[in-house]
């Protein structure tokens, strides 16, 4: 099964870079698998619809804020719970795109090419001021998504 792990941040938004911080720590660990495609995806959501395409199964990751949780907590939902309906005006396609937006996109434009089985990891974050590093807490949240994700690729494999 071909799948596509993708992380979102803004690399100088303190915890909201975790999404990032789980890919790097990924390419570290699996390195090049052609079974497996690992996409720095920043704040771009646009590439979303590029990316799903070819792969059976999808895993995002993205911190998520204003959840009323403690940083750090981890949440694991299916796509079809945080994807948002498509927008008609042209400018927010191009411009004011979130990733959970993309995917109602793609479904729609891939049609029965879809992946069936996507997955989002969201790690609940407080801080986004300028800042190049994660809190701890959000740190250690990323590690667990991390052996997380390694422990479902195990799964698939055997």
């Amino acid at each position: 099964m071909k799948t596509a792990i993708m992380g979102f941040g803004n690399p100088v938004r303190s915890d909201d870079a975790v999404g990032i911080y789980v890919i790097d720590q990924l390419k570290t660990v699996i390195g090049k698998n052609t079974d497996i495609s690992i996409f720095d995806m920043g704040t771009s959501a646009f590439e979303v619809l590029f990316g799903l395409k070819g792969h059976q199964r999808i895993i995002l990751v993205d911190a998520v804020i204003n959840t009323n949780e403690s940083i750090g907590t981890l949440f694991k939902v299916p796509a079809e719970e945080v994807m948002r309906a498509p927008q008609n005006d042209p400018m927010v396609f191009l411009h004011g795109m979130k990733w959970d937006q993309a995917l109602s996109y793609a479904k729609k434009i891939l049609q029965e090419n879809y992946p069936n089985d996507i997955q989002v990891y969201l790690i609940a974050i407080e801080d986004t001021r300028l800042e190049v590093r994660l809190s701890d807490a959000v740190q250690k949240a990323g590690d667990k998504v991390v052996q997380h994700i390694l422990d479902d690729l195990k799964t698939l494999s055997s």
